[in-house]
């Protein structure tokens, strides 16, 4: 189990060349190693030990606990609020043959597999801007991210650099819009998945979270835990079988989910981490649709990126490029050393201002 979490961080590795924004990378890094290592934890639960413990008389324990952990167990949801004299356990009591009020509970055998699929989902943007990107940067950047070279490569390297941005000059547009609509696709993800999640759990997902903040602010004899409600850990099971005269036989059998302790301390931890993921997307798409429809904006947050470079430099050659240019220019100077990148759009500037005289239809 550990050298299995262990291979997980080459996903933290530092990137050389970085080729999106800190969100993203938490989204389709951080969120999917968390999302495996649960599913991973839940499954080695599952196998250490027995994921439910049934107690009935007159049955082998083994052919009930697969039974009912196959066919579900279920609680009486009144009894959740009943005091604690008159039940069992939290939402086991005797159902008084209302079999339409019960709540059944089939999840638990299928939520590892349920968050290894959520991993796949949050890291699909990063697979396809990866794909898309093609290595574009680092060809770019050709190593000047690494400040102590000789004068003569960075003259040359920065030369190839210069050169490649005035050939492809309002070029870059669909580069920068793929990579936001990568960016978009994290914020549908995780609003989509938050309500795969309420769905998988019939709809106790969404207000999982305030329920169980709001279970403090109680009174004792008015409450009760909505995880336990959510995650019974002591639940009821009806196993039926063949008498000895062929008549059916009911037996009525409380069964125990260890796994449930996991389960509602992984799903409220995710129920916090996805709020607080959808707010960062969230803020992220805004941030970006601001700089695509407010062109000023741009330059201020180039000379933020690098206060080496002059704002009448930075000025003169956000106002003669495209949005895809700004964006390949801006991502430069978080990859290239903070002094190299000064000479590059100094050069860059001047050969872009050159390239404009000699062009007749702009004389």
């Amino acid at each position: 189990m550990y050298n299995l979490l262990a291979g997980l961080k080459d996903y933290f590795k530092r990137q050389e060349i970085i080729i999106d924004n800190p969100i993203f990378r938490i989204h389709c890094t951080f969120t999917t190693v968390l999302l495996i290592t649960f599913s991973m934890i839940i499954t080695w639960t599952q196998f250490i030990g027995q994921p439910i413990r049934c107690i009935v008389d007159g049955v082998p324990p083994h052919v009930v606990n697969t039974y009912c952990w196959i066919m579900t167990t279920f609680t009486m949801p009144d009894a959740f609020y009943r005091p604690a004299s008159q039940v069992a356990h939290p939402g086991v009591a005797n159902n008084d043959g209302q079999v339409g009020s019960q709540k059944h509970y089939s999840y638990y055998q299928w939520v590892c597999f349920v968050l290894f699929f959520q991993a796949l989902f949050c890291y699909f943007p990063k697979w396809l801007w990866e794909n898309w990107e093609h290595g574009l940067m680092k060809t770019i950047v050709c190593g000047l991210n690494i400040g102590l070279r000789s004068d003569e490569e960075k003259t040359q390297k920065k030369s190839i650099l210069i050169d490649y941005l005035i050939k492809h000059l309002n070029q870059h547009n669909m580069y920068a819009f793929r990579y936001w609509f990568c960016e978009a696709l994290c914020f549908v993800n995780v609003i989509f998945q938050m309500f795969v999640m309420d769905w998988f759990f019939k709809g106790d997902f969404m207000t999982y979270g305030m329920q169980v903040l709001s279970f403090d602010d109680k009174d004792q004899e008015n409450r009760y835990d909505h995880m336990v409600y959510v995650f019974p850990r002591v639940t009821k099971c009806t196993f039926r079988k063949f008498g000895p005269s062929a008549t059916i036989e009911q037996h009525d059998a409380m069964c125990i989910l260890p796994l449930n302790i996991v389960n509602e301390k992984t799903y409220i931890f995710l129920w916090f981490w996805f709020i607080v993921l959808a707010i960062l997307t969230g803020v992220v798409i805004v941030f970006r649709t601001i700089v695509i429809l407010v062109p000023k904006l741009r330059p201020r947050l180039m000379h933020a990126r690098n206060r080496m470079v002059s704002e009448d430099t930075i000025e003169s050659v956000t106002r003669k490029v495209s949005v895809g240019d700004w964006w390949i220019l801006y991502m430069l100077g978080r990859n290239i050393d903070p002094q190299i990148y000064k000479d590059v759009i100094s050069e860059f500037a001047k050969k872009n201002a050159t390239a404009e005289s000699n062009n007749p239809k702009f004389q």
